[in-house]
């Protein structure tokens, strides 16, 4: 299996990484709709919408996809509707779902769970094609989820014996945290050290505050995908992915950490201006 989840990696990744220096912005965000697409059908099925309803759901997210992306904006107003789709998100992750995972909370609601899907995928997409017009910070910030869950799975492997949830994901412990915390701790000291700290203007501690808290933040997407996937009694998300099963099975990380690291990147640049 990992050599399958190695091979998948190695194809998708050079796909990604040239869209992501060669696309036009535009082009790049229209590249990543059926990505997004996929999750949500994904979601959908998770959260046990019939077929027609997920037909809605789905083309009611890229719709809105398309009007963030087409509707005219002028002056500030394009970046205050970025912060305010960035923020819901930030608020969902950082209030919402740790409150969701310690009931633990079963969803039954249509509308909840149609809601709770646009807040994981929009915003990621969105993250995703703002962070495009600086792709090294973008793959910077993405080495910071990739570096945790490597770390964590071969940590856990390793030495793992404390669970983290075991009524969540039971596979995940507290010993893989910690192998992602030191991980990420090195993985920031030389990528900051080599090149992040002239891609953006901030202090050494406003960027090491950023990754501290991108990193529990990562551990959370994963637990409440886990817990979403549980709910509805499947393994995986999804089958479009050798040996990594679905798109929210890559994804789930990124939908509680990129939206805010956008926010906190598109603050700091209108900042500096």
């Amino acid at each position: 299996m990992l050599l399958i989840r190695v091979a998948t990696a190695a194809v998708l990744l050079p796909l990604f990484i040239g869209g992501l220096f060669f696309l036009s912005s535009r082009d790049w965000a229209f590249a990543l709709l059926p990505l997004m697409l996929a999750g949500a059908w994904e979601w959908g099925t998770l959260a046990g919408f019939g077929r027609a309803s997920n037909i809605s759901f789905c083309t009611g997210l890229v719709l809105s996809a398309l009007g963030i992306l087409f509707i005219p904006q002028h002056g500030s107003a394009a970046a205050v509707t970025e912060w305010v789709i960035y923020a819901i998100s930030a608020a969902f992750w950082c209030g919402c779902v740790p409150l969701w995972l310690t009931i633990p909370w079963r969803v039954r609601n249509p509308w909840v769970l149609a809601l709770t899907g646009w807040i994981l995928l929009v915003p990621t997409w969105l993250a995703l094609v703002s962070l495009q017009a600086i792709p090294l910070l973008l793959l910077a910030i993405l080495g910071i989820v990739w570096v945790a869950d490597i770390a964590a799975y071969f940590a856990g492997h390793a030495w793992g014996r404390h669970k983290l949830a075991p009524s969540i994901s039971p596979g995940k412990t507290w010993e893989g945290v910690a192998g992602a915390v030191v991980a990420v701790a090195v993985y920031y000291g030389l990528v900051w050290n080599f090149g992040l700290r002239d891609m953006i203007s901030v202090t050494s501690f406003a960027a090491a505050a950023l990754v501290a808290i991108l990193l529990p933040l990562s551990i959370i997407g994963d637990l409440f995908e886990s817990w979403i996937k549980r709910q509805a009694g499947v393994k995986d998300s999804g089958q479009l992915l050798p040996g990594h099963g679905g798109v929210l099975d890559r994804i789930d990380a990124l939908t509680s950490t990129l939206p805010l690291a956008a926010l906190a990147v598109s603050w700091t640049l209108r900042g500096a201006q």
